[in-house]
């Protein structure tokens, strides 16, 4: 599976997150609200995840190889640090939301 597209909107006063990411595979299935987040040991990835009635997140999609995993947040983080970003409010793919009734 081949990263084909990658999106990369930047977000200000977000407290850790830095920006959200739409990854596109194989030119034919896209991942939204990839999140960039800041963390104690540097930025890594958060894949887009829903709340659950007890409070804890859950992953809607994610990687289930390790390498792969990997290679995405590589790809993802590069592409962030070589400033391939759009401004925060740019485009017309706002992260969506199940509370806005975005999805």
């Amino acid at each position: 599976m081949q990263i084909t597209e990658l999106r990369i909107r930047k977000v200000e006063g977000e407290g850790k997150l830095r920006a959200y990411v739409t990854v596109t595979f194989d030119n034919c299935f896209v991942v939204h609200n990839v999140k960039i987040i800041e963390g104690k040991n540097g930025l890594f990835i958060a894949m887009p995840s829903r709340k659950t009635a007890n409070g804890e997140y859950k992953d809607i999609a994610h990687p289930i190889c390790p390498d792969f995993r990997t290679e995405l947040q590589k790809r993802v983080l590069d592409e962030y640090n070589a400033g391939h970003v759009e401004e925060a409010g740019s485009g017309d793919d706002a992260p969506l939301s199940p509370e806005d009734g975005s999805i």
